[in-house]
C-alpha cells in the first residue's frame, strides 16, 4: 500500500494523459525527461502555484522523500487534493513507465507555457499535435491559429513554435510518409508507448490521404473533416477533437479487445441468432 497522501507509479500511470488526470508538478531541477503531462512551477512556494482547492495534485521530486513531501502538505494546508508519487521520478523510471524526453521542447513564455503556430482550420495533424502536446507535453500549452502565409512572421514575432507547416526551417512538419504526429511521437521519445503508437498510424492514414493503412484512420478522417465543418472558431474546435483523441487513444490502450454487436449486450443463455 502507498504511504499517507502518497500515490504509487502505477496508479498514476492509469490516469496520466486523460481529461481527468491530476496537475503533476516536477520539483526537480534541471531534467532531460520527466512524466507525461509535467509541469515545472515558476516559483518554489507551492501558494503560488495557482492551483485551485479542490483540485488533484501530484508532486514529484527524485525519490518521494524530498521536496515533494513538503510541497504537497503546503498545497493540502490550501484545500488541495495534493500527493506525492511514491518512490519518486527513480520509481517511475524504474517501473519502465512512460517519460517525455524535453529534448525538444520549445522555450517557455513568461506565463509559464510553451506557445505554439499553425495554419488555421485544422483537419487532422492540427489537432492530433495540439493534443498530444498538451496531453502528454504541456498541459498549458498555448495555441496559435492563423493564415498560412503569416505562420512564420507570427513564429518569429511572438516566439512561438511552427508546427505542420512546409519550410526547410521548420522541425515538426511531415518527414516522407510521415505526418507531423509522428515527428513529435519520436521525437519527444514517446515511440515506445504502444498505445500512442497504434494512434500514430490511425493519424498518419487519416492525414495523408492513406485510408488503407489501418480501419480506423476513414473513421478519424470523417470526424475531423466533419468538425471542420461544425465549427468556424479553431480554438472550440480544438476543444471539440481533444475529446476524440481522448477517446481513440482509450481505445488504443486497452478496449481494442472488446467487440460490439446486436447480440453482445445479452447473456449468453439469452442470446438468439439473427
Amino acid at each position: 500500500m502507498p504511504a499517507p497522501n502518497a500515490i504509487t507509479p502505477d496508479k498514476l500511470a492509469r490516469i496520466i494523459a486523460s481529461a481527468s488526470a491530476p496537475r503533476i508538478v516536477d520539483l526537480r531541477d534541471g531534467v532531460a525527461e520527466c512524466i507525461p503531462g509535467s509541469t515545472f512551477p515558476a516559483y518554489p512556494n507551492p501558494t503560488g502555484w495557482g492551483c485551485a482547492a479542490g483540485s488533484a495534485v501530484v508532486t514529484v521530486d527524485a525519490d518521494g522523500n524530498g521536496s515533494a513531501v513538503a510541497a504537497a502538505a503546503i498545497l493540502r494546508s490550501e484545500g488541495v487534493a495534493a500527493e506525492v508519487l511514491e518512490g519518486g521520478f527513480i520509481a517511475w523510471a524504474a517501473g519502465a513507465l512512460p517519460t517525455v524526453s524535453l529534448a525538444h521542447l520549445p522555450p517557455r513564455h513568461e506565463d509559464g507555457r510553451t506557445w505554439w503556430v499553425t495554419r488555421a482550420r485544422p483537419k487532422v495533424d492540427r489537432i492530433a499535435c495540439p493534443w498530444l502536446i498538451r496531453r502528454f507535453v504541456d498541459p498549458e500549452a498555448r495555441f496559435l491559429f492563423v493564415a498560412p502565409g503569416e505562420v512564420l512572421t507570427v513564429a518569429t514575432q511572438q516566439q512561438a513554435e511552427p508546427f505542420d507547416i512546409v519550410d526547410e526551417g521548420v522541425f515538426w512538419s511531415h518527414r516522407g510518409e510521415r505526418c507531423t504526429f509522428d515527428v513529435m511521437v519520436e521525437a519527444f521519445r514517446l515511440d515506445t508507448h504502444e498505445p500512442l503508437v497504434r494512434l500514430a498510424a490511425i493519424v498518419r492514414g487519416a492525414d495523408t490521404d492513406r485510408l488503407d493503412l489501418v480501419p480506423e484512420a476513414a473513421g478519424l478522417l470523417a470526424i475531423s473533416l466533419g468538425l471542420s465543418r461544425i465549427h468556424s472558431d479553431d480554438h472550440i474546435q480544438l476543444e471539440a477533437g481533444m475529446a476524440v483523441y481522448d477517446a481513440l487513444y482509450r481505445w488504443c490502450r486497452d478496449a481494442q479487445g472488446e467487440k460490439h454487436n446486436w447480440s453482445s449486450h445479452q447473456p449468453t443463455r439469452g442470446k438468439v441468432s439473427a
